[in-house]
């Protein structure tokens, strides 16, 4: 097993203060696209089930899925602000989702606690993927299921700046984000057989991995 498969050189430290504030600002500009996934959620799941969001940010996706249905749901996340930020945005919206401060490689749940489980847009910042991956499974209960949404190390240039020209983010906001795929992003990403790699050191099955221009 190589290193990388294991614990890699970038410190996954959780966005704070100016930058998760500019980065929920940014965000919520795609609130669309949150509904729609808190949508696609809602139908697979039933009534009354235990959801854990890994890394869920401002909170938008925990809260647009909070407010269809009667579902427990927890959110766990790095980041003091962001935190801060997603409970404020939970009260705001009068919904019940518990935002709760934490690591993805050492989660503070007990074994088989949650039904399913979301990590968007991520993954890539972890230091210790396997580990992470191996934790999500250990919180899932029996027949539970995980969803990871993130972007592909070998995306296109072309399909990446596509992608966010139609963000509608304005043009410096357009500017940066282009500059964070490129220098930041990409470079942290997987492709497809590294992470077939990852969930190969872990318990995880049957798993389908579906691919987007962009996407993982």
């Amino acid at each position: 097993m190589n290193h990388s498969a294991t614990e890699k050189a970038y410190k996954g430290l959780g966005m704070e203060g100016f930058t998760a504030r500019w980065y929920a600002s940014l965000t919520r500009k795609s609130l669309d696209e949150f509904k729609a996934l808190a949508r696609r959620v809602a139908g697979q799941i039933p009534p009354g089930s235990q959801v854990l969001e890994v890394a869920p940010g401002p909170g938008y996706f925990a809260i647009e899925l909070a407010k269809l249905g009667d579902y427990r749901i927890t959110g766990l996340d790095i980041s003091h602000t962001f935190v801060e930020i997603a409970r404020r945005n939970a009260a705001e919206a009068g919904v019940d989702v518990q935002f709760r401060l934490g690591d993805a490689a050492n989660m503070p749940f007990a074994n088989e606690s949650f039904d399913f489980l979301l990590c968007r847009a991520a993954f890539k910042n972890f230091t210790r993927p396997v580990r992470a991956l191996q934790q999500m499974y250990c919180v899932l209960k029996p027949g539970g299921r995980a969803l990871i949404i993130d972007l592909k190390k070998d995306a296109s240039k072309e399909s990446v700046s596509k992608a966010i020209d139609g963000m509608g983010l304005g043009g410096v906001n357009t500017f940066l984000t282009k500059l964070t795929f490129r220098f930041m992003l990409l470079k942290r990403a997987y492709t497809r057989s590294e992470f077939e790699q990852f969930l190969s050191q872990t318990k995880f099955g049957p798993i389908e991995i579906q691919e987007s221009l962009m996407g993982l």
